[in-house]
């Protein structure tokens, strides 16, 4: 009977780690995106960071002929 309960437990703990590696697996592969998916994500965000950098320049301009000084009034406070 021994063996029939060791022959169980190895069973039992091969089977899982063998779930776990194959769940570890599937994760890995499922983040991964194929190269011309990241390049156009990556053109996307890099137009958007543009966009947002022009806007920023846009506002700061406009506060810079509405509200002089506001940048150092920003600095003292941080």
């Amino acid at each position: 009977m021994e063996f029939f309960e060791f022959v169980i437990a190895l069973v039992a703990v091969g089977g899982t780690f063998v779930t776990i590696w194959v769940a570890l697996l599937y994760r890995r592969k499922e983040k991964k995106l194929p190269a011309a998916e990241q390049a156009y994500n990556l053109g996307q965000l890099s137009a958007l960071a543009n966009s947002m950098s022009q806007r920023i320049d846009t506002l700061e301009s406009i506060l810079d002929a509405e509200v002089p000084g506001w940048r150092e009034h920003h600095e003292q406070q941080h």
